[in-house]
Order: C-alpha cells, then structure tokens, then sequence
C-alpha cells in the first residue's frame, strides 16, 4: 500500500496538531505573588516593591536573574526556579530565598 497525497497531507496535519498540542502542554505559568508558595517567600515579579522592613535581607540589585537557583537563561524575562516546580519567575522578581550566583 503506496501512500497518496491525501493521506500524506492528513498525516503531515495530524503531526502538525500533536506538535502544537505539546507545545502548549509544556508552556509554564508564571508564579502569582498571591501564590501560596510566592507568599511564604515573600515572592514580588518586581524587586523595587520589595517591603524593606519586612524583608531587611534585601538589598539593591538583588533580583532572580543574579539568583543562584534561577534556572532562566541571561537575558530572559522569566525562567523557572526550583522553589517554584512547573512555573517561571520574573527575572526582575526576588524572594527571600534569594542567594548570590558564583
């Protein structure tokens, strides 16, 4: 049995569906401030919004692109991290885990 052209065309949509499918099932979310991990962390997508007083450990320039545990490529908006399984942080965010990169 030769496959024709119809056949291949449904084949090439068909693989075409599953690759976009896939695509979408593995986009991550971005972690929310009000998420309950995000909230124990004290989690902000912004590093200036940071409360001092509630987080004296803070300090200027600190941000989840200069964390050690971001996982996010240089020059990426957001990336994962491994406090937040399945989703990504803002690259300009901090939390209270953060440690300096080596």
């Amino acid at each position: 049995m030769t496959p024709n052209r119809r056949v291949f065309i449904l084949q090439v949509a068909t693989a075409s569906g599953l690759m976009a499918t896939t695509r979408l099932a593995t986009a991550q979310t971005m972690v929310a401030e009000t998420d309950p991990v995000a909230i124990g962390l004290g989690y902000k997508a912004d590093a200036t919004q940071v409360d001092k007083a509630k987080y004296p450990k803070y300090a200027q320039g600190q941000s989840c692109a200069n964390c050690a545990i971001y996982q996010g490529a240089a020059g990426s908006a957001a990336g994962g991290c491994s406090l937040f399984a399945g989703k990504q942080v803002a690259s300009k965010g901090w939390c209270n885990a953060w440690v300096k990169k080596a």
